[in-house]
């Protein structure tokens, strides 16, 4: 990648990416479409049959760049970079897809509500068509006007994968630490040869104070997720962990202390034990979790208000093309690389887009009449446009989308007013469900999908292209999923001693059941995390962030914050810019070769228990595994750092 890729510009520098605007490039070829389509219903079939069989849910994107690299390189393509993009891009639609259909869909089988194929088909397609709709406005101002300003830790991965794949400077480093990482996350996986998490129970005095003040630390040993910290950096890292901080050593302690004899049902949904009897663990997912919610929530609204100069432009464009032209245009056609769908397209996209989720709700089953479906209509369009941005502000920071956290967020919403409307009971539930489905396939596919435009856009892609191509993706995705969910359905069902683990679905029917049938939501918990987040935004303290680690468990925040101290250690050493400068870049292959090997160790590992092939050594494990994980934990801490010093100019 050329060296100002990842950085801020200077004044009057310009980024030029790998594959020049001046020339057209092999990009969407019968080739790369077919690929990358075949690439969508394999990986969309995998990851639905995985997720919802076994719990693990895999992001898709870096196993299809490896594979798309390898299948051009060995098919000897000409110009393979500009087509793997394409592959890469189209094949992406897979993860955001099945994350956005098994997160809420299930929950219809879990409480017993009848669906037809249709209806999920079209939630996911609809809500994957509105993602891309809403996101395209504002590619300009993620990719080019922010440039270096947001880490894009997966982007940055997918794009040296890709890179290197064509011979590009630093194959080698990539492909042995993608082999040293992926070597590592399968002997944890799969062997269990150590743990994949240390915690402080590992102590006997740490298992007291876990089990008496609820204090618990917890460090997951993944060399995935140390890569992906490295990427983030320290001050993202720093941010996130501090958020996790607050929830595990300052909030949940202080449940305990607070609350620790009573208990505490905020949704009316039965529950029985005392804080006290909870683990941190339990305390953390039923109740401080929610606190985060609240945060990443008001932390996206924030983030509205704040771009709300950019919301503007990008409605000032769409009005200034509809108003009609005089004579020629004085400015120049954009170049290749900045080329867009027309903004008059994507309003006519937007409005038939809603039309049609209008002609579902009110005649596709999922409501009772026309106002109840004007509500579910109401509740897509403005949820789904609005946290467009805070989904793709989350991806470039993190690299995660807290589209689980929003979604929940949705289904409250939409609970509650639906009950307004008259909308209760099964009815209800099934209504409320297949929107949350809109809203979360929406979200999930315009958050993956901002990090497919920042590949394109470091090495030269056209928009235009990838913004076309991908709603064949969703469209082909959407039916996969919806299929294998189906078959999996009245294969194992979701419900019974054989049921499928399907646990965000779970998460999702366990939260919307009480509130169709008169319980309440947890607004307590959220007014305390959007307290958190306008007090962050006051003392300039990036807001988003520290909301993510008060969401995202401790164990994948804590290693984030060492890869990000790693990150500044390489970059500071030297007297010499230079020099840091390419230790840094070479810690950034080694840790985008961490996350590849992981991520494609990862399928594996979840393919092998699929089919219960168990090499577990459970003895081995549940003896020694924690004890001994920091050993070849900080061996591979000590491999990223020694490599990366030994860059020079």
């Amino acid at each position: 990648m050329p060296e100002n890729a990842q950085r801020e510009l200077l004044p009057g520098e310009e980024y030029k990416p790998i594959l020049g605007p001046e020339r057209k490039w092999a990009e969407v070829t019968p080739y790369s479409v077919a690929i990358g389509l075949f690439m969508v219903v394999i990986f969309s079939a995998a990851a639905a049959y995985l997720g919802l069989r076994v719990g693990q849910v895999f992001e898709a994107a870096i196993p299809i760049a490896i594979i798309a690299v390898g299948l051009t390189s060995a098919l000897g393509k000409k110009e393979g970079l500009g087509q793997n993009v394409i592959i890469q891009s189209i094949g992406g639609c897979s993860g955001a897809v099945v994350a956005g259909a098994i997160f809420t869909l299930p929950a219809i089988y879990i409480l017993g509500v009848e669906v037809s194929f249709t209806q999920m088909f079209l939630s996911s397609l609809l809500g994957g068509v509105l993602g891309i709709l809403f996101l395209i406005p504002f590619r300009k101002y993620f990719v080019s006007e922010m440039h270096g300003k947001y880490p894009f830790p997966e982007a940055t991965a997918t794009t040296q994968i890709l890179v290197s794949g064509e011979g590009g400077k630093g194959a080698g480093t990539l492909l042995v630490s993608g082999l040293v990482g992926g070597l590592y996350d399968f002997l944890v996986s799969t062997f269990g040869t150590w743990a994949d998490t240390i915690s402080t129970t590992v102590l006997g005095v740490g298992r007291v104070v876990a089990d008496k003040a609820k204090v618990l630390l917890k460090l997951n040993t993944s060399a995935a997720v140390l890569g992906l910290g490295y990427i983030i950096g320290l001050k993202y890292a720093l941010v996130i962990c501090c958020g996790s901080l607050l929830v595990w050593l300052v909030i949940i302690p202080l449940m305990n202390l607070i609350w620790g004899g009573q208990v505490i049902d905020l949704m009316n949904t039965g529950v029985a034990m005392t804080i006290g009897e909870m683990s941190p663990d339990q305390i953390f997912k039923d109740y401080a979790r929610h606190i985060g919610i609240g945060g990443i929530a008001t932390a996206g609204i924030i983030g509205i208000i704040k771009s709300f100069g950019v919301i503007k432009s990008a409605v000032g464009l769409a009005v200034k093309e509809f108003r009609p032209s005089h004579g020629h245009s004085a400015t120049s056609s954009p170049v290749r690389t900045e080329e867009d769908i027309p903004m008059k397209t994507i309003v006519f996209g937007i409005v038939i887009a809603l039309l049609a989720i209008f002609a579902f709700f009110a005649f596709g089953g999922v409501v009772n009449n026309i106002w109840q479906a004007i509500v579910g209509l109401l509740i897509v369009a403005i949820i789904s446009f609005l946290f467009t941005t805070v989904a793709a502000n989350a991806i470039a920071i993190v690299g995660t989308n807290p589209v689980s956290g929003m979604t929940l967020m949705t289904l409250i919403i939409a609970s509650l007013i639906l009950v307004a409307v008259g909308l209760k009971g099964n009815a209800g539930m099934a209504a409320a469900l297949i929107i949350g489905g809109v809203v979360c396939t929406a979200l999930s596919v315009a958050g993956s999908f901002i990090t497919d435009l920042k590949i394109g856009y470091w090495i030269g892609s056209t928009p235009k292209k990838q913004e076309g191509w991908k709603f064949a993706g969703v469209a082909v995705a959407a039916a996969t999923v919806c299929g294998v969910m189906l078959v999996l359905n009245k294969t194992y069902g979701f419900v019974g001693d054989q049921a499928l683990v399907a646990p965000q679905a779970n998460a999702m029917a366990a939260v919307i059941q009480p509130m169709m049938n008169g319980g309440g939501a947890p607004w307590l918990l959220y007014g305390i995390g959007a307290a958190i987040a306008i007090l962050l935004t006051i003392f300039k303290v990036p807001a988003l962030a520290f909301a993510l680690g008060m969401f995202i468990p401790i164990d994948l925040n804590l290693p984030l914050l060492i890869g990000g101290a790693i990150s500044w250690y390489v970059s500071s050493r030297s007297k010499d810019k230079k020099v840091n400068e390419a230790r840094s870049a070479k810690g950034t292959l080694i840790a985008s070769g961490f996350i590849a090997g992981g991520a494609l160790m990862g399928v594996v590992s979840a393919l092998l228990k699929f089919f219960d092939v168990d090499w577990f050594l459970t003895a081995w494990h549940s003896a020694y595994g924690e004890a001994i994980a920091i050993i070849p934990f900080l061996a591979i801490i000590a491999y990223m750092i020694r490599s990366s010093m030994k860059a020079k100019e």
